[in-house]
């Protein structure tokens, strides 16, 4: 006995949100975005650098870039009282005050910044004395002091850190697919990061050696999607050797829509459960990391891609799919 019933279209349909197979024009729309991801990008620099004060000039830089002290403590088996240690601390005048709790109720991460002409030794122990006098019985697990110094060279090698990741990009693609795809990939991965260290300064999130390992990752990402729309137009280059280029951009980039998306969806949502519930020390991460996905995924259709529409793509014999023929076929 055979079931004749007809087959299921699926547990749960709006998964096919997105259709499998798409026909967007998206390069007819190139030049436009372009001037306007070129106008952001000139606006989130300037966010950035003015003031024109070191360390950060526009970005608020946390205690690892311009220097500061950083006490891990605990009240346990009591609760730990936030809104004590912020007034505590505001007694002592001292500057750039974040407290944030850590795991449960009895942690805390206390980070502030030591005024200028105080001893910084000095100025630790005194604001121990102050926390004690203000919780109870304290137990400080974790102290670290942070000298200008050190939180200079701390973000010039942070910097060194992006420059150097996105030359390594570019030139890996640039060996691996040709000099236009690693300029295109490279002039990509420099928007998102420009992007990313505009939001920084327009939102006034914490610029920490954090928001430096998420950049690095919003690197790793968007390259990562460039290079899956890279490889489908290398492929198409060589099927389709006299189709117009925004055609066969526009042909590469729907063939991969549906993955490209799907993929910056499920990161996103995965993100944003860290966002939500990760407490402060992740919120700024997970927020940079959304913004990167929504840029990287951007870049890769509007910038990467029609890099190579403007830079050009040779169409060599090296191409060519040659068959040799057998001795049967000769005959």
């Amino acid at each position: 006995m055979t079931d004749s019933s007809p087959p299921r279209s699926g547990f749960w349909p709006l998964i096919k949100i997105i259709p499998i197979q798409t026909s967007f024009r998206l390069m007819r729309f190139a030049a436009a975005i372009a001037l306007v991801s070129l106008v952001l990008c000139v606006l989130s620099v300037i966010l950035t650098v003015i003031p024109f004060k070191p360390p950060c000039g526009g970005l608020n830089c946390g205690v690892d870039f311009r220097g500061g002290t950083v006490l891990e403590l605990s009240t346990a088996p009591r609760e730990v009282d936030l809104a004590a240690i912020r007034s505590a601390l505001g007694k002592e005048g001292v500057g750039d005050i974040q407290v944030q709790g850590l795991g449960g109720t009895t942690d805390a991460l206390v980070s502030f910044e030591t005024p200028e002409g105080v001893n910084a030794a000095e100025g630790v122990e005194t604001v121990k004395r102050a926390l004690v006098k203000a919780l109870g019985p304290t137990k400080f697990t974790k102290t670290e002091v942070v000298g200008p110094k050190v939180s200079g060279e701390l973000f010039s090698k942070g910097l060194l850190a992006l420059v150097l990741g996105i030359a390594m990009m570019m030139t890996y693609i640039w060996f691996r697919f040709g000099l236009s795809f690693g300029v295109g990939a490279a002039v990509a991965l420099l928007h998102d990061v420009v992007l990313t260290f505009g939001l920084f300064a327009l939102t006034d999130l914490e610029f920490t050696l954090t928001a430096v390992a998420a950049i690095l990752t919003i690197i790793g990402y968007s390259v990562n999607d460039t290079v899956v729309i890279l490889d489908r137009v290398r492929e198409n280059l060589r099927k389709y050797k006299r189709m117009p280029m925004n055609e066969l951009l526009d042909l590469s980039i729907n063939e991969t829509f549906s993955r490209t998306i799907m993929t910056g969806v499920t990161g996103i949502m995965a993100l944003t459960g860290l966002a939500v519930f990760g407490g402060e020390a992740l919120f700024g991460f997970s927020v940079a990391m959304i913004f990167g996905i929504v840029v990287g995924t951007f870049s890769s259709f509007f910038i990467a891609a029609p890099m190579l529409m403007w830079l050009g793509v040779k169409r060599g014999e090296e191409e060519i799919e040659v068959t040799v023929l057998g001795p049967a076929s000769r005959a």
